[in-house]
């Protein structure tokens, strides 16, 4: 099994910051700055496609999550990040800009996320393993999954096979690729779509949310636009975690979503 390297570590606004990889996936965990060698939930969190484990809406969501005390790890996925593309991505991101000029890149996006899950589901699996090693994290305490974009397509088959993970934050994606793993799926869900989607139908996120078997599964549906996604659902996911995960939600009010 990969094990867990720390290369670097900072903190700032009580929240401390370690780079590390496993094998050679580069990953980051935020973490409480108050909790020393003291047990807590663990949040995994998905970047958005084209973003990377440091982007301002993964750090701003981590930043909300360890101010109620939960640690916060998030990987580069597959050609993101700090992470080389290979020929296969190049050709895929070529065709998915080409599509995105003449508003087709649905089917496009579908078969690129798909791809990229495949590849990043063990991978994830293989984080998780290395991160109950720390004693702050353990192999007895509750996990959550937080993604939207491509951290949902990426999310939706590593929640299903990974029994570890008791609740979930999904949005924003099609159904296509990820519906049969949504059925598998049994633990608390929040899933988040945005009404007035250019990019996503609203009939294929409704969809998306229906193949959950979750029992309790809960729809959190705003006007707007794709990229209108608004900053309070961040706030809303912390609540959530707060509920399943066992820590009080007390999030800051500013940090970037």
């Amino acid at each position: 099994m990969p094990s867990l390297q720390f290369t670097a570590e900072s903190s700032s606004n009580g929240m401390i910051e370690r780079d590390f990889t496993v094998g050679d996936v580069p990953g980051v965990l935020w973490s409480p700055a108050s909790s020393g060698t003291d047990r807590a939930p663990l949040v995994l969190m998905g970047h958005n496609g084209g973003g990377h484990k440091k982007h301002p809406s993964m750090s701003g969501r981590a930043q909300r999550l360890t101010a109620c005390g939960f640690h916060v790890a998030v990987i580069d996925a597959p050609g993101h990040g700090d992470r080389p593309r290979t020929a296969h991505d190049e050709q895929d991101i070529a065709e998915l800009r080409k599509a995105q000029a003449t508003g087709t890149q649905g089917p496009v996006v579908v078969r690129y996320n798909a791809r990229l899950a495949e590849l990043a589901v063990p991978e994830w699996q293989a984080t998780l393993d290395a991160l109950q090693e720390l004693p702050e994290i353990g192999t007895d305490g509750p996990v959550g999954y937080f993604g939207l974009t491509l951290g949902t397509a990426i999310g939706v088959p590593l929640v299903a096979a990974e029994p570890r993970i008791t609740a979930a934050v999904f949005g924003l994606m099609w159904p296509d690729a990820v519906a049969e793993a949504a059925q598998q799926i049994t633990v608390p869900v929040e899933y988040d779509i945005q009404w007035d989607d250019e990019i996503i139908p609203r009939e294929a996120g409704l969809a998306l949310f229906d193949a959950f078997a979750s029992k309790e599964k809960t729809l959190h549906a705003n006007a707007g636009k794709h990229f209108d996604f608004p900053r309070f659902e961040a706030d809303s996911a912390v609540r959530f975690f707060a509920r399943h995960l066992g820590r009080t939600a007390n999030s800051p009010a500013n940090s970037p979503a």
